[in-house]
């Protein structure tokens, strides 16, 4: 319990291992942090983190960890970082006042035996298929490892290589899995720099004297081979790549990784259970943290850690497309109650229709920002799922690959798209205004631009899905403020999901027949003025629903249809 205690007071540790052909594994480079002690009446004389006296009681406990539990005459070259009068790298974050120090071995004792224990099971009986890769083992009393093996170059050894491998241990069992996909990535890229730094020095050493000519000529005798496998254990790893700073470079990496690991996840309470948009979102940026993870795999590129969200942030970054619309000059929409007032209450509604229908949407001109403005109302019509944009390109999109698409003014409309009902395009036209006109309206959307609007589909107006005329009602009221509106158009887009789940869950996946699905319509007051319009639009929203939900809605349905034998 000592050992849990000690783990608990930082992040994480991060261990450089080798396995040593005389000696077996060893832990070559530790990195842990340090937490600062919170402050006391009691401690007002004490010494702060990071003064002499501290810093000498922290060398003194290492040098006894490493005396205690390591005999210097088994240890080679192979198997020592730092010699035994080096104090250690220490760095100190100022933001939080964490200190990272990095030595052979960790500087409590305790801690010793679990870095020991995680050392010998990465390079000896947890390992993963080819032997290179990343693995994850350990328990609620010795900790838990993220652990990645490879191999290091080197034209004395025996197969040319040596085993090393990079243990990340902590306490906290879903920390670490979590922290999976930012570990693989980070720590792939400082194995990647050892590998082809160890590479050269390994090509250059057999262009001097290929050893595998030399070994082949050699006469094997059994009195000679303890001699020969001594002689190949003793080299280190900076002889091996040629790096005269290496573990300072190695500190800075591994005080980096735990900084970051540390700081990117954070735990937050959350009231009630998640709804659909933050599903959706947090699954897409999943999705683009692996395709980062597998594209700086391939191309060896490095990024920024990728962090994880709130549920108001993710859903902020979707509508602004994290602020890029701020970057363009010129006006821009406020609100859908301003969208609303500069195109008319008749083409806001036409407008609205297109866009919880599902169809495309293309507004045509030579202001991005106002374009991009225009499309960060509309998307908020939507649940996240059904929303593909391309804010601005200078080609015709296809309507299964976004449903909201800004063009610059000179490209062209396919015959096929003006002519189809499920399409509907906004020409943002400039307005040659006088400068007072312009000055006197403080350079109002409507002095600027003219908006044409044109369809084969027109909605007619005294008609439409429950939902636009519920949101056309909040948005004509004058005294609902735009935070008030916008609350309002949460609520509204939470009550149709959850019909939209109700219909996936009757129609898709118990399979019932158009009948039943006709009372359930009613029951979800779907039916009535607009019918037609309301199916289509749950028929649309559907396919917005998270894969999440999804799944657990199939995994339900399969797990009910068990035979009771089962």
């Amino acid at each position: 319990m000592i050992v849990h205690a000690a783990l608990i007071k930082m992040n994480a540790l991060v261990a450089l291992c080798h396995f040593c052909e005389l000696h077996g594994p060893r832990t070559l480079f530790c990195t842990e942090a340090l937490h600062p002690p919170s402050p006391t009446p009691s401690q007002a004389g004490a010494p702060i983190p990071g003064d002499r006296e501290s810093d000498r009681e922290g060398e003194g406990l290492t040098m006894r960890a490493n005396s205690s539990a390591t005999q210097r005459g088994d240890m080679c070259e192979g198997c020592r970082s730092l010699p035994a009068s080096h104090p250690g790298f220490v760095s100190v974050d100022s933001e939080t006042g964490i200190r990272f120090l990095s030595h052979q071995h960790p500087r409590q004792p305790q801690l010793f035996s679990v870095v020991r224990q995680a050392c010998v099971r990465s390079l000896s009986c947890e390992v993963c298929p080819g032997r290179e890769g990343p693995i994850f083992f350990g328990d609620e009393q010795h900790g838990f490892v993220f652990s990645h093996t490879f191999f290091i170059k080197d034209s004395l050894a025996r197969g040319f290589q040596r085993w090393y491998s990079i243990v990340m241990v902590a306490m906290d069992r879903i920390y670490l899995i979590n922290s999976w996909p930012f570990l693989l990535r980070h720590l792939r890229l400082t194995i990647q720099s050892l590998q082809s730094t160890a590479l050269k020095v390994f090509d250059s050493e057999q262009c001097v004297c290929p050893q595998r000519a030399v070994r082949m000529n050699s006469v094997f005798s059994p009195a000679v081979f303890p001699h020969q496998r001594s002689g190949n254990a003793a080299r280190s790893l900076p002889s091996l790549t040629q790096h005269t700073n290496l573990w300072a470079s190695l500190h800075s990496s591994f005080s980096w990784l735990l900084k970051a690991c540390g700081s990117r996840l954070t735990e937050k309470l959350l009231e009630g259970a998640p709804t659909e948009d933050t599903l959706v979102l947090i699954e897409r940026q999943t999705e683009q943290e692996e395709e980062m993870s597998c594209w700086e795999g391939a191309e060896g590129g490095g990024s920024r850690p990728q962090c994880h969200q709130s549920e108001s942030e993710l859903y902020r970054d979707f509508l602004f497309d994290e602020g890029k619309a701020e970057g363009y000059p010129g006006p821009k929409f406020r609100s859908l109650r301003h969208l609303r007032q500069v195109l008319g209450t008749t083409d806001f509604r036409q407008l609205a229709w297109h866009v919880l229908m599902g169809n495309q949407v293309i507004l045509r001109g030579a202001d991005p920002g106002l374009i991009h403005s225009a499309f960060t109302m509309l998307k908020s019509l939507l649940p996240v799922g059904c929303v593909r944009s391309v804010t601005y390109s200078a080609q015709y999109e296809e309507a299964y690959r976004c449903n909201f698409l800004g063009l610059s003014p000179d490209v062209p409309i396919p015959t096929h798209v003006s002519s189809s009902e499920f399409s509907v395009l906004v020409d943002v036209v400039s307005v040659e205004r006088g400068s007072l006109y312009s000055a006197a309206c403080g350079e109002d959307i409507l002095s600027l631009y003219q908006f044409n609007i044109s369809s084969t589909n027109s909605q007619p107006t005294d008609k439409g899905p429950t939902l636009l005329n519920k949101i056309e009602v909040a948005l004509s009221n004058e005294n609902l403020s735009v935070d008030v509106v916008s609350h309002c158009l949460l609520c509204l887009k939470e009550e149709w999901m959850n019909k939209v789940k109700v219909l996936f869950k009757f129609s898709k996946v118990d399979g019932r027949g158009r009948e039943d699905t006709q009372k359930v319509l009613a029951l979800l007051g779907a039916t009535g003025p607009g019918e037609e319009d309301n199916v289509r639009l749950l028929k649309f929203w559907m396919t917005g629903l998270s894969k999440t939900y999804k799944s657990h809605l199939m995994t339900a349905v399969r797990g009910g249809e068990r035979p009771l034998s089962q």
